[in-house]
């Protein structure tokens, strides 16, 4: 996640398409978001072959997007049944399957995983030798393993086995995945994790995760855009985007090969990734959930993970950003020549999921844009009900100066400035996130403090009269950041 989010930042740096625009929801017109988002514009801007999104609110789908080419080769207009793949969008739909399996008794996400795997097994390692590592510490990137993606394969090429994968006998990788730290003590972002997953749950139920997904998850929901069956396997979707590279240019054969299916391996529709974040948020609040049950919902999205988990970690889903004073369960996808993103409020059911089948430098600007007037228009605002206090003088004077990321632990620069006797945070991530670079921070009566819109509230220490460290709390969890000021 920490090269993605650098690359976010990084994106920064003619082709005609035409829009289709299905407005869903009859008591009001969302044809704002049409006249305002200019897609199709957005994507002869930059060169970015096909976009596809959807926008739910009130746990509704209210509207639907699409705009370019499934392939730059057929110039075959993308609508709202064509499936992309989603790369890292697979992780928390894996730990979701494992969850469900879990409340059916199939398995025990409490147990060591390597009491699961017959086909490999964990390699030794000293930080594992007092500490056999949970499933669930591989959910949320806590287990201490290597291995944070992969390269895609193509029909023709040979494809390796997930076996062969977790050997590190595959592209990028040299040596068999391994522990860098003992498990539940650090974070790091690791597929070859949820490779481990996918052998563990294949291994024990004796069925592919495509099956078991289909099965469990996607049958249920009725999400008939959407499997994990390969490219190269019986059964794969027909209606779908191929991948490009920056020049627009088919790569390849377009369409990507996962084995690495549990981590990377999903193909869906914006659609049909609404339907099921519906799903969860219906669960969330125990009514008109079908599948998921409330107390899975909460489960696979509560925060369970803050050290240096780039601002907050659930079992798959991400919890690092906030947005109009609501909290939100995420996931960004990104692989070569294709990703997006699933955005949902934890209440009142607002959202939107987008996919491209672009490379980085095209696709960034237009998703970005995309969230950002999203985000404006809808009017999604939450009261926030916090107890806000007078900031004192000598605390604005300690605050004030420029330091080290210590927001999301990203490297990069982060501000304190005072604007009109009140102080804001600066960071180029929150600038790109939100579109807007004055992210107040307010002092609560209880000592602590509060950027609008970040999701972790803060307790600043100065210790020898200056800013020194800060411990970041969401709910039960904290963690310690030592903060390093910049010379000016």
């Amino acid at each position: 996640m920490k090269n993605t989010l650098y690359l976010l930042i990084a994106a920064f740096i003619m082709l005609s398409c035409q829009t289709n625009n299905h407005v869903v929801n009859s008591k009001r017109n969302y044809n704002f978001l049409t006249d305002s988002l200019r897609i199709d514009k957005q994507l002869e801007q930059y060169k970015l072959p096909g976009f596809s999104l959807v926008v739910f609110e009130n746990y509704k789908i209210v509207y639907t997007s699409q705009a370019g080419v499934k392939s730059m080769n057929s110039k075959e207009k993308i609508d709202e049944n064509t499936a992309f793949s989603t790369a890292s969008i697979s992780k928390p739909i894996t730990a979701l399957l494992c969850h469900i399996l879990e409340e059916k008794g199939l398995i025990n996400l409490d147990d060591p995983i390597d009491k699961y795997l017959k086909r490999w097994h964990l390699p030794k390692s000293k930080f594992t030798k007092n500490n056999n590592p949970t499933w669930k510490q591989f959910f949320n990137h806590t287990a201490g393993t290597s291995q944070g993606g992969f390269e895609d394969h193509y029909e023709g090429e040979t494809i390796p086995t997930i076996t062969q994968s977790l050997l590190g006998q595959i592209p990028r990788y040299d040596k068999e995945i391994e522990f860098l730290f003992t498990p539940g003590t650090n974070f790091e972002y690791s597929g070859g994790g949820y490779v481990i997953i996918q052998m563990a749950l294949e291994d024990t139920l004796n069925k592919p995760i495509a099956e078991l997904a289909q099965e469990y998850i996607f049958s249920p929901l009725g999400l008939k855009n959407t499997t994990m069956i390969q490219p190269n396997e019986r059964g794969f979707l027909t209606n779908v985007a191929s991948v490009h590279d920056k020049d627009g240019k088919v790569i390849k054969t377009g369409l990507p090969i996962t084995p690495q299916v549990g981590a990377s391996g999903l193909w869906s529709t914006p659609t049909d990734l609404a339907k099921l974040s519906i799903e969860i948020q219906n669960a969330l609040r125990n009514k008109n959930n079908r599948v998921i049950s409330h107390q899975v919902a909460k489960k696979v999205t509560e925060v369970t993970t803050l050290k240096n988990a780039v601002g907050g970690w659930s079992y798959g889903w991400q919890k690092s950003f906030g947005y109009n004073n609501y909290d939100w369960f995420s996931c960004n996808g990104s692989n070569t020549g294709v990703g997006g993103n699933v955005l949902a409020s934890m209440t009142d059911g607002n959202g939107m999921v987008y996919l491209a089948n672009g490379e980085k430098l095209n696709r960034f600007p237009v998703m970005n844009h995309t969230r950002i007037k999203i985000l404006s228009l809808m009017g999604w605002n939450k009261t926030s009900d916090e107890d806000i206090q007078e900031i004192p003088l000598h605390l604005k004077k300690q605050l004030i100066g420029t330091y080290d990321d210590f927001l999301y632990g990203q490297g990069m620069e982060t501000k304190i400035v005072e604007k009109n006797n009140r102080l804001y945070v600066e960071s180029m991530l929150l600038d790109f996130l939100k579109g807007k670079n004055d992210n107040e921070l307010v002092y609560l009566k209880n000592g602590t403090f509060k950027i609008v819109d970040y999701p972790n509230v803060l307790k600043f220490d100065f210790s020898g009269g200056k800013l020194s460290s800060v411990i970041l709390t969401r709910g039960s969890l904290k963690t310690q950041v030592q903060i390093t000021a910049k010379n000016q």
